[in-house]
């Protein structure tokens, strides 16, 4: 395996370059996933069928998940930077810091799928719930997939170090964290702040 010193670890060897491109693929199929529950979200938005409708979102769990979710993924940038610079526990820290505000985020969604439960709204109430907790339960399924592909991704380099294998996986799962982020960004966006002021 050919190692060129002047690329980045996670992008040394042509095999590296080929799984990040590879991911990206990934991304765009992801992103026609995402497209598919929005659209599906906008045209039921207002089949409620007589239960409640937007006005069921509140801010502060929202922001709760925002700033958990963007400062996650400012800190999985830093440990990037951290292993670019051989720096392996810090990268680690960074990882495991990372994963616990994913963890956070994870509680606060869970904590408001109960309250919307509480107050008539579940998945079976009407179009509009049902669509809702779908489309964030299928971004909640995938940050709780990133928990555990990121646990073995810290345990992969405490085993064997920072080499140009350990390095691709741990670009491939940064940018599979900031995809979370976007799609979030989106979420906040045309889902929560659109269901607000509307």
């Amino acid at each position: 395996m050919k190692i060129d010193n002047s690329l980045p670890l996670e992008y040394s060897t042509e095999e590296n370059s080929l799984k990040i491109f590879g991911f990206w693929i990934f991304l765009g199929a992801e992103i026609m996933l995402f497209a598919t529950l929005f659209a599906g979200y906008f045209v039921l938005q207002g089949r409620t069928d007589g239960g409640p409708g937007v006005e069921i979102f509140e801010i502060t769990p929202v922001l709760a998940e925002t700033i958990l979710l963007l400062t996650s993924s400012f800190v999985i940038g830093l440990g990037i930077h951290a292993m670019r610079l051989g720096r392996q526990k810090a990268m680690m820290t960074f990882f495991a810091i990372t994963l616990l505000l994913g963890l956070g985020f994870l509680c606060v969604e869970i904590y408001e799928f109960k309250h919307y439960v509480h107050i008539g709204a579940g998945i079976q109430t009407s179009a509009f719930t049902a669509m809702l907790m779908t489309t964030l339960g299928t971004h909640g399924a995938h940050v709780t997939a990133g928990l555990f592909w990121g646990t073995f991704i810290i345990l992969q380099v405490k085993k064997r170090g920072l080499t140009p294998a350990t390095a691709n996986k741990s670009f491939i799962f940064s940018l599979y964290w900031h995809f979370l982020d976007v799609v979030w960004i989106f979420i906040f966006s045309f889902i929560y702040l659109k269901g607000m002021i509307s």
